[in-house]
């Protein structure tokens, strides 16, 4: 097989190239690794930690890898040893899937972060260790082209595509696993050999399924992730800047933000039904509304200013200015309390998608997080809205946030069972959650969470749904809470709330890729009885 060095590929600083002639493999020669680091190195208390600080685990090493190579050989000599594997790519897991007690050997493929494009597959080699914000620059300085991730640099793909991520521009273009053209993945057989393979969309695939499982059915389920291939469906060009949509030139955001002072309940009640009504009036594909990305975020009325509704636009789309005014107006209207600010603003489109810190809650000294979501259909109804306000404005400090950003437009368009991605009727994403800074805090803080989740889905026995109103939960904000029958009163299973009709064709991908389960933890797919 034909290598190609390090001076024709890019580095993990960012450089561009164009790969490796048709039919050519590229490989990446790394300037480490393996390193192994066990609890007797300097090195080891500083590879511990993601971003929830709540989870810290001990395992017998940490083994950092930079070549599918060295993945493969990880693999295979913790298999032999009997065990247990994690793997983390960005960290930003915020259950305790990684720092279980029971992994002992914590793979760590952070410094995988190659991008560039790959002209024998006529697609965007992405390894799974590179952060969001590296594969926006990348692709942007080199082509000019995006794919509809969050806007979160420093989010790793390795979880965030597996899981079925979504950003700003999924109301536009889609989820990015409606991108996903072939992966790399390391496998362990029944006999306890690993081996790498590459699953395609392909028809003729023989390990398409082991591509489709990929396609939102979480990380951590059926091996390591070690790279991802985009490319637009139907894509037929050989020009690599035809192959991943146009990212935007500029960025319009919309905010107006609402003081707690002078808000009534009935204020905060048309203030959110507006914007559940207007979700679920806007968010037909191809519609020029569809191209807004709208979020509300709600904060105790301790904090202030406490309640933003926001957006935000290409704005190279027409009229994007006036789309921008009509949504910010109509959320507005009738809520009877003038917003604090409000105003639109511009940004270079990398400016706002790649700055360092965005999407992170707290600072680095507050990283102790729980998070619940939600999949909703339509907005709250009004006693849901009436939950949230209860606990807004109790005398007792609740540290949840409520955040709900736009989802629906080209994300509907792709049947449920095409992709692992079942949820695709859905107009908004829910997220509960939480950041605070000390231990003696987590009983307390974690409990409020619950409390508030469970009171906005009491009618369907503290889960949201399946129903009318909302549709599961978002693999990508794990929560072990809908796996505890004490929390989750539905008698709906937690597989069912995450990948719905989905789930036993995940069971059989599962069976035949990892028929030992060496991959595995609290909400991993479990093999078929």
């Amino acid at each position: 097989m034909t290598e190609v060095h390090s001076r024709g590929l890019p580095n993990g600083a960012g450089g561009v190239a164009t790969g490796p002639p048709a039919g050519v493999e590229a490989r990446y020669v790394p300037a480490f690794g393996p390193s192994t680091i066990t609890p007797d190195d300097p090195r080891y208390d500083s590879m511990l930690r993601g971003t929830n600080h709540r989870h810290v685990g001990r395992p017998d090493y940490v083994r950092v890898v930079t070549t599918t190579e060295q993945v493969v050989d990880a693999v295979n000599e913790a298999v032999a040893a009997g065990k247990r594997i994690a793997v983390r790519s960005g960290g930003h897991g915020l259950e305790n899937f990684i720092a279980n007690p029971e992994v002992k050997v914590l793979l760590d493929v952070s410094e995988m972060t190659n991008v560039y494009y790959d002209s024998g597959r006529r697609a965007f080699a992405i390894e799974a260790g590179a952060m969001l914000g590296h594969v926006f620059r990348v692709l942007f300085k080199g082509w000019g082209v995006t794919v509809p991730a969050g806007m979160c640099p420093d989010v790793g793909v390795g979880g965030h595509f597996a899981g079925g991520g979504f950003g700003p521009l999924s109301r536009s273009y889609g989820a990015v696993v409606d991108y996903l053209y072939a992966v790399e993945v390391v496998v362990v057989d029944e006999d306890g050999r690993a081996r790498a393979i590459v699953a395609t969309r392909e028809e003729d695939d023989p390990h398409r399924d082991l591509w489709w499982a990929h396609t939102g059915g979480g990380g951590g389920n059926f091996g390591v992730v070690t790279r991802y291939w985009m490319r637009s469906p139907g894509a037929t060009s050989s020009n690599p800047a035809e192959l991943l949509p146009k990212a935007p030139s500029a960025t319009r955001s919309g905010v107006a933000i609402w003081s707690w002072e002078g808000m009534t309940e009935q204020s905060f009640t048309t203030l959110l039904r507006n914007f559940g009504t207007w979700c679920e009036e806007n968010s037909a594909p191809g519609t020029p509304q569809a191209r807004l990305f709208p979020y509300f975020h709600g904060t105790h009325s301790s904090t202030q200013p406490g309640l933003m509704v926001g957006a935000l636009i290409d704005d190279g789309v027409p009229d994007a200015e006036a789309l921008m005014t009509a949504f910010l107006d109509d959320v507005a209207a009738g809520v009877g309390v003038e917003p604090a600010m409000r105003f639109q603003e511009v940004q270079p489109w990398l400016y706002a998608a790649a700055y360092p810190g965005y999407g992170d809650p707290g600072n680095p000294g507050v990283r102790r997080f729980k998070i619940k979501a939600a999949y909703l259909r339509k907005g709250y109804t009004d006693r849901q809205i009436a939950a949230i306000h209860k606990h807004f404005t109790g005398e007792v400090y609740n540290p949840t946030q409520v955040l709900l950003v736009g989802y629906g437009g080209q994300v509907n368009t792709v049947a449920p069972d095409a992709t692992a991605t079942a949820q695709r009727d859905s107009i908004l994403k829910a997220a509960y959650l939480g950041a605070w800074a000390s231990e003696a805090d987590d009983e307390t803080n974690i409990g409020l969470i619950r409390d508030l989740y469970r009171d906005v889905y009491a009618d369907s026995g503290g889960v949201p749904g399946p129903d009318e109103i909302s549709d599961g939960a978002y693999i990508n904000y794990p929560d072990a809470d809908l796996a505890d029958p004490e929390l989750n009163t539905s008698g709906v299973p937690w597989h069912t709330l995450y990948y719905k009709d989905n789930y036993p064709r995940l069971q059989a991908v599962k069976k035949r890729y990892d028929p030992r389960e060496v991959f595995r933890h609290a909400l991993s797919i479990r093999l078929p009885e």
